[in-house]
């Protein structure tokens, strides 16, 4: 019989493995309606602060929940050996315009590697590429262990 046990990452840990990692799926919310979409992103742990490069046209649905200031959360995942890891960021997308950019932002930018889930059909001139930032107002990390031992 497999035996899980779950306990909760420290700030430290929590850091640690978002650090690691570049990608999760970003989950946004509006009036009672959801949607959800991979993306990459950079990492801030001294701030607490994920940034992100987000690329829509200017019809798509992305861009239409982005607009409406939504609740959002990012999810960052993984599984290696019989260890899953799962961290939950919950707060609101604040926009930057690349205008106001400290050179701390533009580094973590950086980090954000090019958008790679989006394929697009449209050519770049169709193309919406906006920066935005996450502080969490919740950041969130589990650990569980599985012992699949019978």
């Amino acid at each position: 019989m497999a035996i899980d046990i779950e306990t909760e990452m420290t700030d430290d840990e929590i850091d640690a493995f978002v650090s690691r990692h570049e990608t999760g799926v970003l989950s946004l919310a509006r009036n009672n309606e959801a949607y959800a979409i991979p993306i990459s992103y950079g990492y801030d742990g001294h701030e607490r602060t994920f940034y992100m490069r987000l690329v829509s046209t200017p019809e798509s649905e992305k861009r239409a929940f982005l607009e409406s200031t939504p609740t959002c959360r990012l999810v960052i995942y993984d599984e290696a050996d019989s260890t899953y890891r799962s961290i939950v960021a919950t707060g609101t997308l604040e926009s930057i315009e690349p205008n106001d950019l400290t050179p701390d932002q533009i580094v973590q930018y950086g980090e954000t590697r090019r958008p790679l889930f989006e394929i697009w059909a449209d050519g770049k001139d169709e193309l919406n590429i906006e920066l935005y930032k996450l502080t969490p107002e919740r950041l969130d990390g589990r650990r569980t262990e599985i012992d699949r031992s019978e």
